[in-house]
């Protein structure tokens, strides 16, 4: 699969999108709840989180991105680098000495490498997480409520669950999928427990396997959660749910699966964050799968995503 023709698909899928009006589930933090599972970073999960630190090693979860990284389409990034007023050679004397400065001119779509999803990302019928519409919070100037900007540092505990050794590969293949079953299985065999404000990661290896060599085929498809799955993850109340993939779930979906579904399931329904293209391969090959997560994301008001580099404490 290529960009060209998931560009295509999602726009059919839009099109063809039912008229049925939407379940509304209110949040569970209340009517005014706008941060979700957000609400699960406390105190207590930070001191227990820290104690995961027994080397004093860190790991940036997040990959390094270009003017060519692939990204779902129509996004893409654009980086200038300037030297303002020092046309021709001047030097900036007002300094009180001659100075020279680089500065930078960035013009990009946020989802595109490693990123948070928001909650008011990805819908159904007009509806967003605790039953906000896309008629009161999407305004062209930034998201009214749901905005990144909102979200308080995510802290906490987090596990990677390696689902490629679990099937018993290096890289998993594209449209290849896994459910409740899988992900059981695969924790119970690596040792790993899931619990309610975890941050639960899934190496695929894939981009350890396609961003580099193979960029377009990375860019173009992907291995991951089917809708099934999301409903279970949901179940376990984590406070985020992410993979080294550009979108989590698998592409093309499982049969009978809807295309991104589980981002509506962990998004709008359950207001459980996504992080998507978590670089999970340096942390297991350091013999590490539970570690303390934090993430501080850029705080631009109004954004529905967030361009992150998380890092894993352990």
């Amino acid at each position: 699969m290529n960009i060209k023709y998931l560009s295509g698909l999602t726009c059919a899928l839009a099109l063809t999108a039912g008229a049925v009006w939407a379940e509304c589930n209110p949040s569970k933090w209340g009517a005014d709840d706008t941060i979700g599972s957000a609400n699960l970073v406390t105190a207590e999960r930070t001191l227990m989180a820290s104690k995961l630190i027994k080397q004093g090693k860190s790991m940036p979860l997040g990959i390094t991105i270009g003017s060519d990284t692939p990204a779902f389409p129509p996004r893409s990034l654009n980086l200038q680098v300037v030297q303002p007023n020092q046309q021709g050679g001047q030097k900036l004397s007002g300094f009180g000495y001659e100075g020279n400065y680089n500065d930078d001119v960035l013009q990009t779509w946020i989802g595109i490498g490693s990123q948070l999803d928001g909650l008011g990302h990805l819908g159904e019928n007009g509806k967003y997480y605790n039953c906000l519409d896309e008629k009161e919070i999407s305004v062209i100037t930034g998201l009214t409520k749901l905005g990144t900007h909102d979200v308080p540092p995510l802290v906490g505990r987090a596990v990677i669950v390696d689902m490629a050794k679990h099937f018993g590969v290096e890289t998993m293949e594209a449209g290849q999928h896994f459910g409740e079953a899988e992900i059981k299985a695969a924790a119970e065999a690596q040792n790993v427990t899931m619990g309610e404000g975890d941050i639960i990661l899934f190496h695929t290896g894939w981009t350890d396997g396609k961003f580099e060599s193979e960029p377009a085929t990375w860019g173009g498809a992907e291995p991951g959660l089917n809708n099934e799955g999301a409903v279970y993850l949901a179940s376990l109340n984590p406070m985020a749910v992410g993979a080294d993939t550009w979108g989590v779930e698998s592409v093309p979906p499982a049969e009978g699966d809807k295309l991104f579904y589980g981002h509506v399931t962990l998004l709008k329904d359950n207001g459980i964050y996504i992080l998507e293209t978590m670089n999970t391969g340096p942390v297991l090959r350091d013999g590490v799968n539970e570690f303390m997560f934090v993430l501080g994301q850029a705080r631009i008001k109004g954004s529905v995503q967030a361009m992150i580099n998380p890092v894993a404490l352990y």
